[in-house]
């Protein structure tokens, strides 16, 4: 069955679960393909070049940058991140979907970057963005507390930056609500079936 490579954007303020329904739409579809950022940080516990992030020299990404190979990049605590074109453009050209998981000022610069495409290009044509929202900032609350890994001022931190997140949801295409995991999967996944032409 033939359907439409999409190029997924999906954005949530940390703890609302998206890292756990990104693994779950990577396990159900063998067809969407995770992006897999740049960073010139230096890795981190287990992490391993090429499945978690591509780790680079600063004067490697500053080259990449020269020959506008990003759709998008940030400097953020002095490391460079961003997202290459080359392996969406492969991707999508396979016939298989990329996933994008970025926060809401990364998918301002893909959203931009998508528009200024001419409309024949593939990266356009199956462009979607989702923005997943808490039930509540209460109930982000209460899951942040609850896992137990952040201080209350990284917590408050969060939810800081969650209410400024959760502000800008309206300059996404679809916004989809996680208060239940898998009613919430189910709703992303109807969404990616109807969108790919899978329904």
């Amino acid at each position: 069955m033939k359907t439409k490579p999409l190029f997924i954007v999906l954005s949530a303020p940390s703890g609302c679960g998206k890292s756990t329904l990104i693994d779950m739409l990577l396990q159900e579809y063998s067809d969407i393909v995770y992006s897999i950022s740049c960073t010139t940080r230096e890795p981190r516990g287990e992490e391993e070049d090429g499945l978690d992030y591509h780790f680079l020299t600063k004067e490697r990404f500053e080259e990449l940058l020269k020959e506008n190979a990003f759709i998008e990049h940030a400097l953020v605590h002095g490391n460079y991140y961003g997202t290459l074109k080359s392996p969406i453009s492969e991707v999508l050209a396979e016939g298989n979907s990329m996933i994008l998981d970025i926060d809401v000022q990364g998918a301002a610069k893909v959203r931009d970057y998508v528009r200024s495409l001419p409309n024949t290009d593939a990266m356009k044509i199956g462009y979607v963005d989702i923005f997943i929202n808490p039930p509540s900032l209460e109930e982000l609350r209460d899951r942040l507390v609850g896992r137990g890994t952040d201080s209350p001022q990284t917590i408050e931190k969060r939810l800081m930056n969650a209410e400024g997140e959760m502000a800008r949801a309206g300059e996404y295409m679809y916004r989809v609500t996680n208060d239940d995991l898998s009613m919430c999967y189910k709703r992303l996944c109807d969404l990616i079936d109807a969108l790919s032409g899978r329904m």
